[in-house]
């Protein structure tokens, strides 16, 4: 059996082609591919704008500028993610506020946002934990009695849906994440959803410098000169990354209808394992099927996911607690047993080989390797 490989993308021939007529042309940074991207993703999602960048950490660090979070306030998230998902808030001279997640999801529990909301609380950050929707309902009725923004983190949830709302709909913002193990990918690269108007025009300048014009602007009109109105950020996609992405865009469904078969293939493959469990989904939730994660006695944890490399299977925790990290202990002061449903999780979960591309002899070897390795 050849490694079976944590993550393969899904990045086509056609993909290349549009990304090599690029690279032929003269212009290769911000441009009409990106336009044109930016238009079809705001389509796809049911927003007003979309706003391509660089990264989803730089989407969320702009989104949060965007909304005015400033040294000293408070922002409300969870534990149970990547980093970048507090280091935004840490960017801003801001402080991220934990609040530990559900058993069943996961996601951040909203039945404990209230407890921690103070004077200096401006903004909720809700994670969309492995492609599932956290209770956008719940956590916008908190954030209109208290009179707060939230800025979502959709690094996993492109496709995802709770109660008929999409990422964006209920929040100032939705940022989302073209990393290189995402659904859709360029490698690096991130997008900003919003409704807002004056939201959207202040990203399209703090993107590049706080610049009046972009340079497809400048150099594709009558020459006009640009001014700067505030001290901004770099961190504008290019046309190259644009073109990657734009066909992938198209096929999202597909990719999605094949990691669903997947998902319920593992399912029904644990099924009869007592020693793994794994993260429910909710009724009325269309996961978006980024990860999938399982759950093993946590003494066990590393010892299972070296036998798995060992007998070439690709692996990855998501995630370890933010919280526990040495940067948020040592600043912050934080302890094991802070937040313990995420540490549960986060000292637990293994995530599994999962992408279009993994053929059914693939899948049963995965299978088969697991059920025996948990077993003993």
């Amino acid at each position: 059996m050849r490694k079976i490989e944590f993550y393969r993308h899904n990045i086509s021939r056609k993909d290349i082609q549009e990304c090599a007529t690029v690279l032929k042309s003269i212009f290769l940074t911000t441009g009409d591919k990106v336009k044109l991207f930016e238009d079809k993703l705001s389509a796809c999602l049911g927003a007003k704008y979309a706003v391509a960048v660089t990264s989803c950490t730089e989407a969320l660090f702009l989104s949060l500028m965007g909304i005015g979070i400033k040294p000293g306030d408070e922002v409300i998230t969870t534990p149970l993610s990547f980093v970048a998902t507090a280091n935004a808030i840490e960017y801003c001279l801001a402080k991220p506020v934990f609040v530990d997640v559900e058993k069943n999801t996961g996601n951040i529990d909203p039945s404990l946002i209230e407890k921690s909301i103070t004077k200096r609380t401006r903004a909720i950050l809700p994670v969309h934990l492995y492609g599932h929707m956290a209770d956008m309902k719940k956590i916008s009725l908190i954030a209109k009695k208290y009179k707060l923004k939230i800025i979502e983190d959709s690094a996993h949830c492109i496709e995802g849906k709770r109660d008929g709302i999409r990422p964006g709909q209920l929040s100032n913002s939705a940022c989302f994440s073209f990393y290189a193990t995402k659904n859709i990918t360029s490698g690096e690269g991130g997008a900003i959803v919003t409704n807002g108007s004056r939201l959207y025009k202040w990203l399209l300048m703090a993107r590049l410098h706080g610049i009046s014009k972009n340079a497809s602007e400048r150099y594709n009109k009558m020459y006009e000169h640009y001014d700067m109105e505030f001290l901004g950020y770099k961190a504008n996609m290019s046309d190259i990354s644009a073109a990657l992405l734009l066909n992938q865009l198209e096929k999202i469904d597909k990719f999605w209808v094949k990691k669903e078969r997947i998902a319920k293939y593992y399912n029904h493959s644990f099924r009869v394992n007592s020693k793994i469990k794994i993260p429910k989904i909710l009724p009325n939730v269309k996961h978006a099927r980024l990860l999938y994660t399982i759950l093993v006695d946590p003494n066990k944890r590393d010892k299972i996911i070296h036998m798995l490399q060992k007998r070439k299977i690709g692996v990855a925790v998501n995630f370890r607690p933010i919280h526990l990290m040495k940067f948020y202990r040592k600043k912050y002061n934080y302890k094991p047993e802070n937040f313990p449903v995420a540490e549960k999780i986060g000292s637990s979960t293994i995530s599994l080989p999962f992408y279009p591309k993994l053929k059914r002899d693939e899948l049963k070897y995965i299978v088969k390797t697991v059920n025996e390795l948990t077993k003993v």
